[in-house]
């Protein structure tokens, strides 16, 4: 039977919580939310964490999983690698070096270009849990509806407007005039953005 035959291509499924296995919850516990990560109510054993802006949600607790302790890896993705990077720093986290693809490989640093996919960092927590930090701004075309882009948080709101400003500033140098109608084409630019469609010019 095909995914169209069973009808599971109009069934919503959303991620919302991934377990984490800690030998340590209390410990885990102050790791995450000592990086900004909200601390939501749950049933007794249950620790749950929700990283700001994210919809999906993290968990541990004592009886939750068998699998090994530091075992775990998944990504985080964040507009800004060089910003995110230097808060985690900050709170106290170990943040491995910014690195981006090249044509050979990873090099050091951010892609010169900014191109989303291409930017990444990785960290720990206290059980050796693996994040990969990836920058992405522009989703590759599938990947959101542009009919239902949204976006999580008011930074990544802000983050989008900036660049969208920045966009606008050199489609006003191309046209040679000022557009009065510029709340309309920001709102184009970062739809397209996030969906992945192509840029407004």
């Amino acid at each position: 039977m095909t995914t169209s035959e069973s009808g599971l291509e109009n069934v919503d499924m959303k991620v919302e919580v991934l377990v984490v296995p800690v030998a340590d919850v209390e410990r885990a516990k102050a790791f995450y939310t000592g990086i900004g990560w909200r601390l939501d109510e749950t049933p007794p054993g249950i620790v749950q964490l929700t990283p700001h802006g994210s919809p999906c949600s993290v968990q541990f607790g004592a009886n939750l999983t068998d699998a090994k302790p530091g075992s775990a890896k998944g990504y985080v993705i964040v507009s800004d690698i060089e910003a995110t990077r230097a808060a985690l720093v900050a709170a106290g986290a170990a943040v491995g070096e910014i690195l981006h693809f090249g044509p050979d490989g990873p090099e050091p640093g951010v892609d010169p270009d900014r191109t989303s996919y291409r930017s990444q960092a990785t960290f720990a927590d206290p059980d050796g849990n693996q994040w990969q930090l990836q920058e992405i701004t522009t989703r590759l075309p599938g990947r959101v509806d542009a009919a239902e882009t949204s976006f999580a948080s008011v930074s990544d709101l802000a983050d989008a407007m900036r660049r969208a400003e920045v966009a606008h500033g050199e489609h006003e140098k191309r046209t040679g005039q000022a557009d009065a109608n510029w709340p309309e084409w920001y709102s184009r630019y970062m739809v397209a953005e996030q969906s992945g469609t192509e840029l407004p010019l």
